[in-house]
């Protein structure tokens, strides 16, 4: 399966970390773009240092996934991810600014993430966005239904807390799983309802 991750400068790094790992897990060809807040985020988040080099954050960030992740600069647009011709199965921008959502609803795009995600939309293929913002204004709230309505699917970051979790990775994981799930990938991060 091949997979866009995108991330950008939403709160939320633990779920990107832990998507790129479940991705690799399952041998996904995965393309990733990180924008600049993307990259000051997880740098922040993940590693408690907001002046980490890019090339750092990102070499930490990749880890042992390397032979399965290809890395784009986010004004590389001659990624395959920037057009419909190339064959991806799902796009995914995991955290997802409200900046990002604002941009990707009045159709601009000002740098691979956004080309990948228009391009998802316009060739009616799998788009997962995952927000962590809260809470929402009206103008935010008009962007995400402009976004559904066009074929995105909104995968807020709320964990859930009916499976019982102990740790922060179990609320993680309850976010990745369900995520996976709506781009087609099987797994067993967390207990099915009712199993």
């Amino acid at each position: 399966m091949r997979v866009f991750l995108g991330v950008t400068g939403a709160s939320g790094a633990p779920y990107a970390e832990r998507l790129l790992r479940a991705l690799a897990a399952v041998d996904c060809e995965v393309g990733l773009a990180a924008s600049r807040s993307g990259i000051e985020v997880l740098a922040t988040e993940l590693y408690g240092d907001p002046s980490l080099p890019r090339e750092e954050v990102l070499e930490r960030f990749i880890g042992t996934t390397a032979p399965q992740v290809t890395v784009y600069a986010e004004d590389d647009y001659r990624s395959p991810y920037a057009s419909g011709s190339a064959k991806v199965d799902a796009y995914v921008i995991c955290p997802c600014s409200m900046a990002t959502v604002g941009t990707l609803a009045s159709g601009s795009m000002q740098n691979l993430i956004h080309r990948a995600a228009s391009v998802a939309l316009k060739e009616r293929r799998r788009l997962v966005l995952v927000p962590r913002e809260t809470p929402l204004s009206s103008i935010h709230l008009r962007g995400l239904a402009t976004l559904h309505e066009a074929g995105a699917v909104i995968l807020f970051a709320a964990p859930g807390f009916y499976h019982g979790p102990e740790t922060i990775d179990d609320l993680v994981d309850f976010v990745v799983a369900r995520c996976l799930d709506q781009i087609g990938i099987d797994n067993v991060l967390v207990p099915r309802w009712g199993q």
